[in-house]
């Protein structure tokens, strides 16, 4: 499921960025006391009572002529469509405004649950000043001091309240896997391809693609799939529309849902940093992936292209080692039918658990064929692993001393493990801990 996300909105100057800041636990948002500094929506991963979830800061709301208010409104509508709960700011020294009134009125019209944090509150005398605020209609006023960190855990409590169920999501045996990369690599080209037909709007133009489009399908075989093609993501440098900072953030949720990703590539254009960026998200989100090498039909090819161009994609993406990697043309449809059952393998693996007795025979193995290091006379005891989850797989190794374990000794554990069973495609998480 994908993490829930919540828009904070409200008009210039009553201290959004900063709430946006303490809830994320970092000063990613521009804050500065004149109202119009944040003019383009942020956002960013937070965590409240073991939910995690994804914050967009927006720019100030509000009536009349001034600059920027018609970029900054789209913006804002932009964040409430995706958002799930809304998180209302206002100034309780400043008390309530026609604007406030205003941004309350466009918050009825989204029919989503709405938070209303009344910021600046630092000291319990100025609570009284909060009532008023009832008048918009939107519940209860919470309380806060942002620049303090006063109210907050009240604040993200009632937003909490407000995520989807998850457990009130049907379950799904359908593959659900999305489709990223850099603009113009002909990730919508590969859909239309591997559809058969035009469901997507493809072009040479970078960024034709502004949404995420869930395609539902069955190979001949019966195996049902469900697709996504995402906007390319660029650099966060380089994004200068207001549509492509929302295609990220959908890219970015699309992934969150996906337990497949297909990291596309262009053969014509080569490897570049951002691809590398763009490949980071599926890899940080701890999802199964395969690598595809779009447009080989354009590359002249001798006996050894193939061989260098993987070896290249080898070097330059190390942390995804285990990704398989396919070279196709979506032109041609080469190789494309290999896709599907590509992607069924990797999720098996994704979601694959190893007993306990066959994970320890192999840890034990490893450890009598390369014993464990020591460092400064003390020497690292393996005492027994276990694995505690899937999607990702991940194996809790207990040992006498965690600062024992040095990376290159846990990486060759990995490995081995590896060896043993098959975990292509998914990222490997190995947690060490102190026996007790």
């Amino acid at each position: 499921m994908a993490a829930p996300i919540v828009a904070v909105v409200g008009r210039p100057n009553v201290g959004k960025s900063t709430l946006f800041n303490r809830i994320v636990g970092e000063r990613l948002a521009i804050v500065e006391d004149r109202p119009g500094v944040t003019r383009d929506r942020l956002y960013a991963r937070a965590e409240w009572l073991n939910y995690d979830f994804r914050v967009i800061d927006t720019g100030g709301l509000e009536t009349g002529n001034a600059p920027f208010l018609t970029e900054i409104k789209d913006q804002v509508e932009l964040a409430l469509d995706e958002a799930d709960v809304i998180l209302m700011v206002a100034s309780g020294p400043e008390g309530m405004t026609n604007d406030d009134q205003a941004v309350a009125n466009l918050l009825y019209g989204t029919n989503k649950p709405v938070v209303l944090a009344v910021n600046k509150v630092d000291n319990p005398e100025m609570r009284a000043d909060i009532y008023d605020f009832y008048s918009l209609g939107l519940g209860d006023p919470y309380p806060v001091s942002s620049s303090h960190g006063i109210g907050l855990g009240d604040v993200l409590d009632a937003v909490v309240q407000h995520f989807p169920d998850e457990a009130a999501v049907q379950e799904d045996d359908a593959v659900r896997f999305s489709i990223i990369g850099r603009p113009n690599v002909g990730k919508s080209s590969i859909v239309n391809a591997i559809l058969g037909e035009q469901r997507m709007i493809v072009s040479d133009v970078e960024g034709t693609t502004r949404d995420a489009i869930d395609t539902r399908f069955i190979t001949p075989a019966g195996d049902e799939f469900v697709m996504v093609d995402t906007a390319g993501i660029r650099k966060r440098g380089k994004v200068y529309e207001n549509t492509e900072k929302y295609s990220v953030m959908r890219a970015m949720k699309a992934i969150d849902d996906s337990q497949v990703v297909l990291v596309v590539l262009d053969a014509e254009t080569g490897i570049r940093e951002q691809d590398k960026h763009v490949a980071g998200y599926a890899h940080e989100g701890g999802k199964a992936v395969v690598i595809v090498v779009n447009k080989w039909d354009t590359i002249e090819k001798d006996t050894h292209t193939m061989h260098d161009f993987e070896n290249l994609i080898r070097q330059e993406f190390k942390f995804l080692d285990y990704a398989p990697i396919v070279f196709v043309s979506a032109k041609t449809k080469q190789r494309l039918d290999r896709l599907p059952d590509l992607i069924l393998a990797v999720n098996e693996n994704h979601e694959k658990r190893v007993s306990s007795s066959k994970l320890n025979d192999v840890v034990m193995d490893a450890l009598a064929t390369n014993p464990a290091p020591t460092d400064k006379g003390k020497r690292l005891r393996v005492y027994y692993a276990t694995q505690v989850a899937v999607a990702p797989p991940t194996i809790v190794v207990f040992v006498n001393e965690v600062e024992l374990m040095h990376f290159s000794y846990q990486r060759f554990l990995e490995n081995q493990i590896r060896a043993a069973f098959d975990f292509s495609g998914t990222p490997l998480k190995l947690i060490i801990r102190q026996r007790k």
